[in-house]
């Protein structure tokens, strides 16, 4: 008998600081990775007006990433399983890195391109590896709260890179230097992931750990057996994430060149969305479990979404309304763009808080792996077309600080998108009100059953 195997027997638990030390280095792999994806945003206007580039382009730069992720997607958790979480983790963090250097590295968009398509190669493999990770130290113990815990951490990159034009302002003044520095926060996310190898590797023989089942392959052959109640959550998925993270991607050029902001106050306007999402997305995950009403809320949040875009476009902006954040600065915001991000920040978290746990109600136990697969590829094929097709219709337009009114053809396009999420979510209510339901309006944690 091997000896790993009979000091296995001896092994004890994990304490709770070991293990919450763990998420710690995990998260801060993940804060980088978030942080490198949406730190080109803050630099468009740059990109456009220093190296030339058209809005297609940098829309472009965005979707490259998605091109990559559903490559990633389409292998699965081969590496995951063949490597481990610790080895996985290190090297995706790694491979964001050296996305991050080439996109900051030359002036040449192929180069920037390339860097973008490595981004995806890595980050999304990431996120595999630690939601893997996070399951084999927390498995039967404080797994939900852990994942949320997580989730905000990462989120607060994306809260971070739009918050740099403030705190980093000395830096924008050319596009490169803030580039830069998304190469600094990603060696602080190689860091991260090495702690967490170092600390793993060095538990191994000490601590037993949860076991993680192997990652569930995507069956194509199967993909009849899902129900529509799954498609509707699908398609609604799709439509969802086309319309809000491309709409952030251009968010700051669009606030500077359309409504006169400074890249400072239209960065912090724009980190309203993930900072929302950090903090209510678990608040409305505890509300539906408690009272249920899941596609009736789903839908809600899809009528919350569907104007926005048409009142951030037509509306008058109203008053100045200004705010001191500490540390940051002083920022002065229009009414009708704080109301309109608020209440975008409200569906953000209100949607994807119920939508992905949802699936667990429709989806069989032993096919959920698939059906967690299959939404998130049909995702990022919506994300992949979307922010090119706005670059596309801004150049067509001429959107620009000489012309504001160039970018109402692009918000047309996110109000078509928004209007079949209302769609879908309502066939997704109407289903679940009918005869096939799965319970989404029913079960609750008292209930635990649908009614």
């Amino acid at each position: 008998m091997p000896e790993s195997t009979i000091l296995s027997n001896q092994r004890i638990e994990s304490s709770a600081l070991f293990r919450w030390l763990m998420l710690i280095f995990v998260s801060i792999a993940m804060f980088g990775n978030y942080y490198i994806y949406d730190s080109i945003a803050p630099v468009f206007d740059l990109l456009s007006k220093q190296l030339g580039y058209t809005d297609q382009q940098l829309g472009l730069l965005y979707s490259i990433y998605s091109i990559a992720a559903i490559i990633v997607l389409l292998i699965g958790g081969v590496i995951i399983d063949r490597f481990g979480t610790k080895k996985s983790v290190m090297v995706f963090a790694v491979i964001c890195l050296f996305a991050a250097i080439l996109s900051a590295i030359s002036s040449e968009y192929w180069m920037m391109l390339s860097g973008r398509f490595l981004l995806g190669i890595g980050a999304e493999p990431l996120v595999v590896a630690v939601t893997t990770a996070l399951a084999k130290w927390f498995k039967g113990k404080e797994l939900s709260f852990a994942f949320g815990i997580n989730l905000l951490i990462a989120r607060l990159g994306s809260v971070s890179a739009d918050w740099s034009p403030s705190f980093a302002r000395s830096l924008y003044t050319n596009w490169q230097d803030p580039l830069w520095l998304a190469c600094f926060i990603a060696g602080l996310s190689v860091a991260g992931a090495f702690l967490y190898w170092v600390l793993e590797n060095k538990s191994e023989k000490k601590y037993s750990l949860g076991e993680v089942s192997e990652t569930e392959k995507l069956e194509l052959k199967n993909l009849y057996k899902f129900s529509r109640s799954y498609w509707y959550i699908v398609a609604l998925c799709v439509v969802f994430y086309s319309t809000v993270f491309p709409f952030r991607a251009f968010a700051i050029k669009y606030f500077i060149e359309a409504h006169g902001l400074s890249r400072e106050a239209g960065g912090a306007l724009n980190s309203v969305l993930p900072l929302a999402a950090g903090i209510a997305t678990p608040l409305f995950g505890l509300l539906v479990d408690k009272i249920g009403k899941r596609s009736l809320f789903m839908a809600i949040g899809s009528v919350i979404l569907l104007p926005l875009f048409l009142v951030v476009t037509y509306l008058p902006p109203g008053p100045d309304i200004s705010l001191t954040v500490p540390f940051l600065g002083s920022y002065t915001w229009p009414l009708t763009l704080i109301i309109v991000m608020l209440l975008l920040g409200v569906a953000f978290s209100m949607i994807p808080a119920i939508m992905w746990p949802s699936v667990a109600y429709i989806v069989d136990q032993k096919r959920l792996g698939s059906g967690y697969s299959l939404m998130t590829l049909c995702q990022q094929v919506g994300m992949a077309i979307i922010p090119w097709l706005i670059g596309f219709t801004n150049d067509a337009f001429v959107a620009g600080s000489e012309n504001p009114d160039g970018y109402a053809p692009g918000m047309w396009i996110f109000t078509a998108l928004a209007s079949l999420g209302l769609l879908f979510s309502f066939l997704l209510y109407k289903t679940e009100t009918g005869p096939t339901a799965h319970g989404l309006e029913t079960i609750t944690t008292k209930t635990g059953v649908s009614k």
